[in-house]
């Protein structure tokens, strides 16, 4: 184990849902972990180091449009602090007709993109690819978790019993800096279903949240609406918002929104859900 991430620290640290997971990950023996740089795959990403050893965890990164370039260092950067065995992967979803169309099922044809890259990687390792998925991502709308375990992947966490809050208590308790990242799902999530995943837009969304986040905004989204971004921001952060709005238009606007609107509701992960569970009745 690298010396750079630190061990549990103390019998707390070394609490049952730990021990769940350690469980679960040495009992796949080798394994190929997906890491977005989140919360959840760190975490993930950093035990399975830790109790398997860099010879039998591969860390691996899926590089696309749909991924923002900060994200993308920042599983770098994590991977060098860590001393974690790393690389990044392409995968080809833009490349994929029903994946552009962007329809209910978006996330299902991007995760058969990812274990299509993954899956010779873990064949080469004879490892099992396992990802960063807890349990409260069962409740929404999530295509993706479905294919990419018809594609044989596992989910440590869920088997562990392991929510956000735990992933995230977990994390503090093992020292590691992830415990607090905001969320970050792809770029193509802040489309509405049925608006074309296109190269321009996504650039267009990742400018206007890297301007954001420079203006010291932690958990938002910019949410792509045409001409118009609605941009959510943690309940918190709505009064700061409002304090550097012209600061916040302009960022926007230079990123080739023409109208920016502030969500009153605040940031909601997977709100783009809403009208898929509406039209379900739900």
């Amino acid at each position: 184990m690298s010396a750079a991430l630190p061990a549990p620290a103390g019998p707390h640290a070394g609490s049952e849902g730990l021990a769940r997971l350690e469980a679960v990950v040495t009992g796949l023996g080798r394994v190929v972990v997906a890491l977005s740089g989140g919360a959840d795959s760190a975490l993930l990403a950093s035990v399975a180091h830790r109790v398997l050893g860099p010879e039998r965890a591969l860390c691996v990164t899926a590089v696309s449009p749909s991924l923002a370039a900060a994200d993308a260092r920042h599983c770098g950067e994590l991977a060098a602090a860590w001393g974690l065995r790393w690389r990044t992967v392409e995968t080809a979803e833009m490349d994929d007709p029903a994946y552009v169309a962007n329809g209910e099922d978006r996330c299902a044809h991007c995760k058969r993109a990812l274990m299509t890259a993954l899956g010779p990687l873990a064949a080469a390792e004879s490892a099992t690819v396992v990802l960063g998925v807890n349990t409260d991502d069962l409740g929404d709308h999530r295509p993706g978790q479905a294919a990419a375990a018809a594609a044989g992947a596992r989910f440590p966490l869920v088997e562990a019993g392991l929510s956000k809050a735990d992933v995230r208590a977990l994390s503090k308790r093992l020292g590691l800096s992830t415990w607090d990242r905001p969320a970050s799902a792809c770029l193509a999530s802040r489309l509405p279903y049925g608006t074309p995943v296109r190269l321009p837009t996504l650039r267009a969304v990742e400018a206007a949240e890297s301007a954001l986040r420079a203006l010291g905004l932690r958990e938002l989204r910019v949410r792509h609406h045409g001409p118009v971004a609605r941009v959510e921001v943690a309940e918190e952060e709505l009064a700061a918002v409002w304090s550097k709005r012209a600061a916040v238009v302009a960022a926007v606007k230079a990123a080739g929104y023409e109208f920016v609107s502030l969500d009153l509701e605040g940031f909601r992960s997977g709100s783009m859900n809403r009208l898929l569970r509406r039209s379900a009745g739900v």
